[in-house]
């Protein structure tokens, strides 16, 4: 019986999603039970033998094997009720692989121009320039087109050739047993074109490294992270192919007073504590050069936030502001005068304990704690 009418999962005795360990481990046995050295004159195991042979070799690679899957016998014969054995037409199997793994393994054409390599920029902003935004040049070191031969890599009054090896398609074909093999032509490598005389400018690669300055707009309220694309200015492609793009990812630096949580800006201010007693108002610039009038109520405790509306950063390619949250810190005077000294002191002669509720409230209930600890 012909291999090809039966099923390669079958004759290797293994499941249809056996890994490749166990068909291994399985075609090593049945191949050691029906090798030819080990039963001499008999027709029937040298059969045997290449049946399970041909089916290793099938099932062992993953291209075929996810073919046969598919296709089965078929993916290796031309039309699906062919019985020949090996010496069968086998055709070509291109449009089967390509609707399975995709061009790679795909009929004619030339292959696909390779585009040039995307590339990064690292800049760093401060936090008013983020704000405002800005426009600036930048200067980098970049592969581009070479202006001699535009790019062609052929010598100025030359022009490139198709490939013989390949006729211009970019790939050539073996057959292999029951395989029509192709791969990418080693003469072109698969351009499907050939240069006699490369260019002396850029020795043949169409593009040349040279510095590049490029104009980069900054729109207000970017961030760290936010990234800028410019289109087509990254790695020029070889042999004339498109270019790549280039990357900019900015950072924001640290600000001296100004902490940013998006469109946020969080500053901590001190205040006196007879202001927070009292309450009042205090200005702080803004991150526009504007001051600010922040309302501070009486009684204001330390870590209590106020917010100023529409005072932060701007919202980017979005119209509007954030805010801005002001934490206030009460500072307590560590240098008094000796008036100052006896102001508090008649102060502290007149307090009840009511003023400061917090405070009243903690040490009774430790009072009460106490109490029970010693009842």
């Amino acid at each position: 019986m012909s291999a090809t009418e039966i099923d390669y999962y079958e004759l290797l005795e293994v499941e249809r999603g056996a890994d490749d360990k166990v068909i291994k481990s399985s075609y090593r046995r049945l191949a050691m039970r029906y090798h030819p050295d080990k039963n001499p004159g008999c027709t029937d195991s040298e059969a045997k033998f290449k049946q399970i042979s041909v089916a290793y070799d099938c099932l062992k690679d993953p291209q075929k094997r996810a073919a046969y899957d598919r296709y089965g016998h078929a993916a290796f014969q031309q039309g699906a009720g062919g019985g020949g054995g090996q010496s069968g037409d086998f055709g070509d199997i291109g449009d089967i692989f390509e609707s399975i793994f995709g061009s790679a393994f795909g009929g004619g054409g030339r292959q696909q121009q390779r585009r040039g390599a995307d590339l990064r920029y690292d800049m760093e902003v401060s936090l008013d320039e983020a704000f405002r935004g800005k426009s600036t040049e930048i200067t980098i070191e970049v592969s581009q087109g070479c202006e001699p031969c535009k790019g062609t890599g052929a010598e100025p009054g030359t022009s490139k050739r198709g490939c013989n090896m390949c006729a211009g398609h970019g790939k050539v074909r073996a057959q292999q047993g029951f395989f029509v093999v192709e791969r990418t032509c080693p003469t072109c490598q698969g351009r499907g074109e050939v240069i006699d005389k490369p260019c002396r400018s850029c020795g043949g690669e169409g593009r040349v490294d040279k510095p590049q300055t490029l104009q980069v707009d900054i729109p207000p309220g970017v961030d760290s992270g936010t990234r800028i694309r410019l289109s087509g200015k990254g790695e020029a492609g070889p042999f004339g192919s498109p270019p790549g793009d280039l990357y900019i990812f900015l950072h924001v630096k640290r600000h001296r007073v100004f902490e940013r949580e998006g469109t946020t800006l969080l500053t901590r201010v001190p205040i006196t504590f007879t202001t927070a007693a009292l309450g009042g108002s205090i200005e702080i610039p803004g991150i526009d050069g504007d001051a600010i009038t922040v309302d501070i109520p009486a009684g204001i405790q330390s870590g209590k936030q106020l917010r100023k509306r529409g005072t932060g950063m701007p919202v980017l390619q979005g119209r509007g502001r954030g805010d801005m949250v002001v934490e206030i810190s009460v500072e307590t005077p560590t240098k008094l005068s000796a008036r100052q000294k006896e102001l508090l002191r008649e102060l502290q002669e007149t307090e009840t304990g009511d003023e400061c509720p917090g405070s009243k409230g903690f040490f009774d209930r430790l009072k009460d704690a106490w109490n029970d600890l010693t009842e």
